[in-house]
């Protein structure tokens, strides 16, 4: 599975929001507007890359997606993790704290989390 630059992961979000569409229905799930031509340009490099599948109906292609979201954050967050965090959760998690993007009670709600995963 080849890792996504910004745009194409933009346009998978829309497309795992969507489910089945058109790239026009895409657009309209994007958070940042972006031209028509440049969306079919993306859509059609995810289906080169094995994200997409499509099929004609009438005259128009409906795209959706060949893989599912879990799927892709299980790959790359693992990937994160192991590249940016020496391979430590731990240390990701400090790592938000220290930047302050992660607060105590969050951090409580994790572990709740955690512990009850656990049980």
């Amino acid at each position: 599975m080849e890792k996504l630059t910004h745009v194409e992961e933009e346009t998978m979000q829309a497309v795992w929001r969507t489910g089945e569409g058109n790239i026009k229905a895409f657009m309209e799930h994007l958070d940042e507007p972006a031209p028509y031509t440049t969306i079919a340009s993306v859509v059609k490099n995810l289906e080169k890359k094995g994200y997409l599948t499509s099929r004609l109906v009438g005259n128009a292609y409906l795209y959706k997606p060949a893989i599912e979201e879990d799927e892709y954050k299980q790959k790359f967050m693992g990937n994160v993790v192991k590249e940016y965090f020496d391979n430590s959760y731990k240390e990701m998690v400090n790592f938000f704290v220290e930047q302050k993007k992660l607060s105590a009670k969050e951090l409580k709600e994790i572990i709740s989390m955690i512990e009850k995963g656990n049980s």
